[in-house]
C-alpha cells in the first residue's frame, strides 16, 4: 500500500503543509472539507446565504489560525469543525443581538425614529437584509425612517405619500420584522 493511498497520513500531511503556509494545502483542504462545514453551518443556521458566509469565514480563519493547529493532536477536519463551531455561535449571537435590538424598536411607540449606533452593524446587516425580503414600498419606508433615519414627515414629502400611510407601512412593517425574527430565533434555536 502506498502511504498517499491512507487518508489519515495524507490529512496529516496537509496539516503540516498548511502550518508551513502552503497555500496550495488550504485549497486541498477546501475541497475536501467544505462540504462538511457546509453541511454543519446549514442545519445550525436553517440559511444557505448564512451557511455559505460561515464557509468562507472558517476558511479564513483556518489560514490566519494555522498556527495553531497541531498535525499530531487531531485531524484537520475535526480542527476545522472546532471553528466552525465558534463561527455558528458567532452568527447566533449576532442574531440574538438583532433580534433583541429590533423587539425593542417594534415595541416602542411608532412615532419617531430610532437612530442606529455605529457599532451595530451586525443588527444593521440583518435588518438590511430582511428589508430587501420584504418588499416595496414597505421596505424603502422602514429602511428612510430606520437606518437613514428620517422622520415621518420627511418620508411621505420625499415619496409623495400621505402621513398616515408611510405610519401604518412603518407600523406594519415592525410587527413583520419582528415575526420574521421570531422564525429566526426558531431557527436558531433548533
Amino acid at each position: 500500500m502506498h502511504v498517499h493511498d491512507d487518508p489519515d497520513v495524507e490529512s496529516a500531511e496537509l496539516a503540516v503543509r498548511l502550518v508551513g503556509g502552503d497555500r496550495e494545502a488550504l485549497a486541498e483542504m477546501y475541497r475536501r472539507w467544505s462540504p462538511l462545514v457546509h453541511t454543519i453551518a446549514l442545519r445550525a443556521l436553517g440559511t444557505r446565504e448564512d451557511a455559505e458566509d460561515v464557509v468562507q469565514q472558517v476558511f479564513v480563519a483556518a489560514w490566519r489560525g494555522r498556527a495553531t493547529l497541531r498535525p499530531d493532536r487531531g485531524s484537520p477536519a475535526a480542527w476545522l469543525v472546532g471553528i466552525t463551531k465558534h463561527r455558528v455561535a458567532d452568527v447566533r449571537t449576532q442574531r440574538y443581538r438583532a433580534h433583541r435590538n429590533l423587539q425593542a424598536l417594534a415595541s416602542e411607540a411608532v412615532t419617531e425614529p430610532t437612530s442606529t449606533h455605529d457599532s451595530d452593524w451586525a443588527e444593521r446587516l440583518l435588518l438590511v437584509h430582511e428589508l430587501e425580503r420584504m418588499g416595496d414600498p414597505r421596505a424603502t419606508v422602514l429602511r428612510m425612517a430606520f437606518i437613514e433615519d428620517r422622520t415621518h414627515d420627511d418620508i411621505a414629502r420625499m415619496l409623495q405619500m400621505p402621513l398616515g400611510t408611510v405610519k401604518s407601512h412603518v407600523r406594519r412593517g415592525l410587527l413583520e420584522l419582528r415575526d420574521r425574527l421570531k422564525e429566526v430565533e426558531r431557527v436558531a434555536s433548533d
